[in-house]
């Protein structure tokens, strides 16, 4: 059976969430997710995206203020307090979990 015969129009936010979730696992290389992303979503959602990605690693990885983030990389304050509460606070952990994972590829670079 095809996704398409078993896919059906949906409205729900947990639903869309968990189908989005599974897609974008389905990428094996940076260059495959890396085409996903640029189908999925605009430039400017990429950039910001990409933009969380790196603040979360330099208040993970650095000393650096949130005001030298922000002077370095031009991202909001706003932003950068946002990250860091993700990244501290909340109980989702999907930043943690990702640097974690990463940080001995992070390492050999």
């Amino acid at each position: 059976m095809t996704a398409a015969t078993t896919i059906r129009p949906t409205r729900d936010p947990r639903e869309l969430s968990d189908d989005l979730s599974a897609a974008l696992l389905t990428p094996s290389t940076p260059e495959e997710m890396s085409r996903l992303l640029t189908d999925l979503c605009t430039p400017a959602e990429i950039r910001t995206l990409a933009e969380r990605w790196h603040v979360a690693r330099l208040l993970d990885g650095t000393q650096l203020s949130y005001r030298d983030i922000h002077e370095a990389t031009g991202v909001s304050t706003t932003t950068i307090v946002r990250v860091a509460r993700f990244l501290r606070q909340e109980p989702h952990k999907g930043y943690r979990a990702a640097i974690d994972k990463l940080g001995a590829e992070y390492a050999d670079r």
